[in-house]
């Protein structure tokens, strides 16, 4: 795709966003090597493995023998609860902020002003992708707290010089009151409440036609997802890529003039894409992302897996932005389902029933194992109207076989049965071993 004029929005930071991949490579390996000093003065987990691996010092690497180094898990986290793998002095730190983990405990992450500052930063250049400058008013719907998604965006905004609505998540009746009355031109929340408050206006005879743009993430969303969000929202629906362990949200984020991939902030956060080996992978071929976070302080990581799968590339030709891209997540490695000898992601899932324009965007994929010799996919989709239930239901059973390469039980269920939720991440995913069914009409 060549970069076209009409969508080209200006780059916040353009000694970062736009220098020549070279003199930007030049950085990133003297970033690496910063890093690794400071990981060997440190001591612990990584340290250790860096000795293991014959690293005496940042001098001994470099980005293209970055494979022979070692890797750093979630488990590594987890193994480390509550304080990680923080290099910084705690009287450094300024904050933690923090996502799901295991048996009840979050995978907390020490943030340094210094790290702060790297955030507001990146997320200032996702925000002015969008579109977004000092004269916006961003309706920032993400939730506040542990939970990076809120704050990510108010620093970014603050950063950028807009005007940040804090509404956090949830409320939707004062949401739209705030959407109507104050008309802010970029909304910020996951796709899934995006849709929620579309469908809440809709329902309530409302429209809003100041939005121009939408940073949603936080959750996979496809292709199929962004159609049905633009058409009830009336705004370009842009996506937005993060992880706590990293930075949180823009990681990498989508721009006006990216072609529908996200531009990844390499200057702070080298990319890689990995096999199931932790081989690369060349670009166009999807892998596991890993990222080493080059400039951050508090935790940083040397190639974090991150267990997304997605796809990388080079930047758009010809467009200012000079940054590697990646796609839109095509699920994670340990969301993805055999069924019956068959890889499965769920986004597969998503994007066969969301190009039915008869499908609405709520939906639950359940993993029916309670047979273990004969394990089902079942899917519980809604009609947008009032439709021949039995024809949808064939229809999506032989284009979720013909995508997918095995059948699935299609149920067509009435408005309103698969739960919605207002705050977090919508859940589209169940496992089903016994018992009750997750959702009634199953069987």
């Amino acid at each position: 795709m060549i970069a076209d004029d009409a969508d080209r929005v200006p780059l916040v930071e353009p000694d970062a966003e736009g220098v020549a991949p070279d003199l930007r490579r030049q950085v990133q390996e003297d970033r690496l090597r910063e890093l690794v000093d400071r990981l060997l003065a440190g001591g612990g987990l990584q340290a250790r493995r860096l000795v293991d691996a014959g690293v005496a010092s940042g001098a001994d690497v470099s980005l293209d023998a970055l494979e022979r180094l070692p890797m750093v898990t979630k488990r590594d986290l987890w193994d480390h609860y509550p304080h990680g793998l923080r290099l910084a002095p705690i009287e450094d730190v300024v904050c933690v902020h923090g996502s799901s983990g295991t048996g009840g405990r979050p995978t907390l992450v020490p943030y340094t002003a210094h790290d702060v500052d790297i955030w507001a930063r990146v997320m200032a250049r996702a925000l002015g992708g969008s579109g977004a400058t000092r004269q916006s008013l961003v309706h920032n719907a993400y939730g506040y707290g542990l939970f990076t998604g809120g704050l990510g965006v108010h620093h970014g905004g603050m950063r950028l010089g807009a005007t940040v609505l804090p509404m956090s998540g949830g409320m939707t009746e004062r949401q739209i009151r705030m959407l109507v009355d104050l008309r802010p031109d970029i909304l910020t929340c996951t796709p899934s409440y995006a849709i929620f408050l579309g469908e809440a206006m809709r329902a309530g005879g409302l429209a809003v036609d100041s939005l121009r743009a939408g940073v949603f993430g936080a959750e996979p969303w496809t292709n199929e997802m962004r159609g049905q969000i633009e058409r009830l929202l009336g705004l370009r629906a842009l996506d937005i890529y993060g992880l706590s362990e990293i930075i949180g949200p823009g990681v990498a984020c989508e721009s006006l003039d990216s072609g529908g991939m996200l531009n990844v902030a390499e200057d702070h956060f080298y990319v890689e894409a990995v096999d199931a080996d932790g081989h690369a992978v060349p670009d166009g071929k999807p892998g596991e992302l890993v990222f080493t976070t080059l400039t951050k302080t508090g935790m940083p990581l040397l190639r974090y897996r991150s267990g997304d799968v997605a796809v990388l590339a080079g930047p758009v030709p010809g467009a200012p932005r000079t940054l590697r891209r990646m796609s839109k997540l095509l699920g994670r490695t340990d969301d993805m389902l055999v069924v019956r000898g068959v890889n499965v992601f769920p986004t597969e899932i998503e994007a066969v029933l969301l190009t039915d324009e008869r499908v609405s965007p709520h939906y639950l994929v359940v993993e029916d194992r309670r047979d273990a010799a004969r394990p089902e996919l079942r899917v519980a989709v809604e009609a947008l109207a009032a439709v021949d239930e039995e024809r949808l239901a064939a229809d999506l059973h032989a284009a979720l076989r013909e995508r997918l390469g095995i059948g699935c039980v299609v149920r067509v269920l009435a408005q309103g049965s698969v739960p919605r939720t207002e705050v977090g991440k919508a859940r589209r995913f169940a496992r089903w071993t016994g018992g009750e069914a997750p959702l009634a009409g199953l069987d």
